[in-house]
């Protein structure tokens, strides 16, 4: 049987007990996953994740929309920032879009070692879970967190997503995919609310971002499944 294993920063992954071949997710609620996945809502053709601004700028230099920002900010030469209402179809739909963000592309393109990867977040929920399932193969969440440190949004998703897999026939086997759940069964009711006290939505606050939260924890709003190829991200519902 199938097993889901969490990494509630990406600095675990390198610890992970899974037997290969599995399943990558990555986790990046504030912003990134949510990101992605509204912009391939959108019908954008692909997103190229990179870790580093210089990159980002020479992609901008050879003339590719950026998408970019440091610690919340976008960055001065990028056409997007990192929020999921910057990726509206008039501006993205069948056009290739550099990504560069302060957690989630770290983490994407840290996890790029061969295996799947998947893009999760509350938006596309029940379909990446579907996703994940029909692969037949044990699953690894990690959470992008902030700066290789924990944090609640990110965790409450885990804890979504592997309810939504054990209902499917997973089966859980480590201490962080249980914590995770029973931290989902807190927060679930009005997950808007529980992530009140979080520090990022702080972080948010003061970036006068406060308008994305509810839709960064509405479930099931698109059932895309943006997957990494190792070079960029493609709707894997488009290439089956």
């Amino acid at each position: 049987m199938n097993s889901i294993e969490i990494c509630f920063t990406p600095a675990l992954y390198g610890h992970i007990q899974t037997e290969p071949p599995f399943t990558v997710a990555i986790v990046d609620i504030l912003r990134a996953t949510t990101s992605i996945c509204a912009a391939f809502d959108n019908q954008v053709k692909e997103i190229i994740p990179v870790a580093t601004t210089e990159e980002a700028l020479d992609y901008k230099n050879k003339g590719y929309l950026i998408a970019a920002e440091r610690n919340g900010v976008k960055l001065d030469f990028a056409d997007f920032g990192n929020s999921p209402d910057n990726f509206t179809k008039d501006h993205v739909r069948g056009r290739s879009i550099v990504y560069s963000t302060t957690n989630g592309t770290q983490t994407i393109k840290q996890i790029n070692n061969g295996k799947p990867v998947v893009i999760a977040s509350f938006i596309n929920l029940t379909a990446v879970s579907k996703y994940i399932a029909s692969r037949n193969q044990n699953v690894v969440i990690v959470c992008a967190g902030w700066k290789n440190k924990f944090n609640l949004e990110d965790s409450i998703f885990a804890g979504a997503l592997t309810a939504g897999l054990l209902e499917l026939g997973l089966t859980m086997n480590c201490d962080s995919a249980q914590a995770a759940v029973d931290l989902w069964s807190i927060a679930k009711q009005n997950p808007v609310a529980y992530i009140q006290k979080a520090m990022h939505r702080e972080r948010l606050k003061k970036l006068n971002l406060d308008s994305i939260l509810e839709y960064c924890f509405t479930p099931d709003l698109t059932d895309v499944v943006p997957i990494f190829d190792g070079h960029k991200i493609i709707n894997a519902t488009l290439h089956e």
